[in-house]
């Protein structure tokens, strides 16, 4: 009887088992690779497994009977990344357009299964035509079996998705409810329907990179995590996206060994400006915060008034959410609040502590914003602080008014430690604004008013624009000179590192979707 190994040789003899590796130094290729070449770029050597190798297709309808290819488009299997467990698909492009039939969907499916059984995280490498039309009902039903498992393992295990070809109509769903998405640049796409079909109902001409290239999502819409350069570029941070995660839900998260020196951080005092109306930029307080090297930013080209991503302090992972000043002053609106919310989930799923650092003049005005539903998107951001249960600190650099300051997990929505420079102004608006309002009256009958508002500002800013009354009532827990908090901050993650919080029992909440 033959061998496994001798069979595979045959069929790629034969030219029958699509997505043959060529000999080629693949780390410096900057083309589009095969599927099994982007498994063993992604892998630890040697280590992939494949499952379902000689599976091939059902129909034989339409002229399929003579177009037999083991595997069926579609590689599946799983190895090691840094020597942890994960599982693989990679949609192979060269047969039948990577179209996903119904033993192509049963394979992902038998995976993503496996990956829910051992607590793994699930790679997707997605590059197909869509649904293979031949086998009409059959193909349909085989994405809906993979949006159900997507469904599952939400909050189970980590799911990324790879996008490195075209991916269009049904199969979006698939990536859209995964935990990320990388999308390559100039070489995939994501749309319900394409150019053709907008053409016909609306009469716009687009192109494909226009409507759903990396570009388009990672600015308009913010479909898209992350953008690569290409494919070689996409899989390295597939795999540095991992080295924040653990393996799923149960387990803890990763930590790099590190000695403790000289933690204190000088260039954090000079750079929040002293004129609160001049903006900085917070990657700044983030670098001089964490490990260095260690920030990979999340969403980096969507809604840019807030900063998210993943880095370490002292080795360990976390999650960072920034308001930034240095676009719409760091305002909260639609988009950055469900750019934030979304990730702060994805941190609380997984056992990812979450440092947020606060410069938030309020929500953003306007009609737009109004009739877009700035209260219910807004209101996704102060759920999603206020479930989650992994520890949460919160630095207030500068400003924090209003409802801002509620939701930028405050110490009121069960923020475990909360933290302020002495530049913090913690007030229901900003000094002037509430001295227009408090003191209207007295400076409209004053002799000289704009020198009248001029001495109220100041009074109202020395008594409310300050950390120390909130600090008094107790809401911040320390005052804490800038270049104190990456020791500060290090200790405070250290003791929260066994914290337990208990919830009402229920189903699930119902965020305000």
């Amino acid at each position: 009887m033959k061998s496994k190994a001798d069979i595979l040789k045959e069929k790629i003899a034969e030219g029958k088992l699509g997505g043959g590796v060529k000999r080629i130094d693949i780390q410096h290729k900057k083309g589009k690779l095969t599927a099994r070449e982007r498994i063993m770029l992604l892998m630890d050597e040697g280590s992939f497994e494949e499952i379902g190798a000689l599976v091939v297709h059902r129909t034989k309808d339409f002229g399929m009977e003579n177009q037999l290819y083991y595997g069926d488009g579609v590689v599946t299997g799983y190895g090691t990344v840094n020597g942890k467990l994960i599982y693989v698909f990679a949609q192979d492009f060269t047969v039948f357009g990577g179209a996903l039939s119904e033993t192509h969907a049963e394979k992902i499916c038998k995976i993503m299964d496996m990956a829910m059984k051992t607590g793994a995280p699930m790679i997707g490498l997605n590059d197909s035509g869509g649904a293979r039309i031949q086998e009409g009902v059959r193909s349909l039903g085989g994405y809906a079996d993979i949006f159900y498992r997507n469904v599952l393992s939400s909050g189970v295990i980590p799911q990324i998705s790879a996008i490195m070809g075209p991916c269009a109509g049904g199969a979006v769903y698939s990536p859209a409810m995964t935990d990320f998405i990388i999308m390559v640049e100039n070489s995939s796409y994501m749309f319900v329907t394409g150019p053709n079909v907008v053409k016909t109902v609306t009469n716009e001409s687009v192109t494909s990179e226009e409507l759903g290239g990396a570009s388009s999502h990672s600015t308009k819409s913010g479909v898209t995590h992350f953008t690569a350069a290409n494919d070689v570029d996409c899989i390295e941070q597939v795999k540095r996206l991992l080295s924040y995660m653990p393996q799923n839900c149960e387990d803890v998260v990763p930590k790099l060994p590190y000695e403790l020196g000289d933690e204190t951080r000088d260039v954090l005092e000079t750079i929040v400006p002293e004129n609160a109306n001049q903006p900085y930029d917070i990657r700044l307080v983030i670098d001089g915060i964490c490990d260095e090297g260690s920030f990979f930013e999340v969403h980096k080209n969507f809604a840019e008034n807030i900063v998210v991503g993943f880095a370490r302090i002292a080795g360990r992972s976390i999650g960072i959410v920034a308001n930034q000043p240095m676009f719409l002053a760091g305002v909260l609106d639609i988009d950055s609040s469900v750019k934030g919310a979304r990730f702060t989930r994805f941190c609380d799923c997984f056992n990812i502590p979450l440092l947020v650092l606060v410069d938030v003049p309020g929500f953003l005005p306007g009609t737009d914003q109004e009739w877009n539903g700035i209260i219910t998107n807004g209101a996704k951001l102060l759920y999603a602080f206020s479930e989650a249960t992994v520890p949460r600190i919160t630095v207030i650099t500068r400003k924090a008014y209003g409802g801002a300051y509620d939701v930028m997990n405050s110490k009121h929505i069960g923020a475990d430690m909360n933290y302020a420079w002495p530049t913090a102004e913690i007030a229901v608006m900003g000094a002037r604004g509430a001295s227009e309002i408090i003191f209207k009256k007295e400076i409209s009958e004053s002799a000289d008013p704009a020198k009248k508002l001029l001495e109220k500002e100041a009074e109202y800013a020395e008594k409310f624009a300050t950390p120390y009354l909130a600090a008094e009532r107790g809401f911040i827990d320390e005052v804490i000179e800038p270049k104190e908090t990456r020791r500060k901050l290090i200790k405070a993650f250290a003791m929260l590192e066994n914290k337990v919080a208990k919830r009402p029992r229920k189903k699930h909440g119902n965020i305000p979707l």
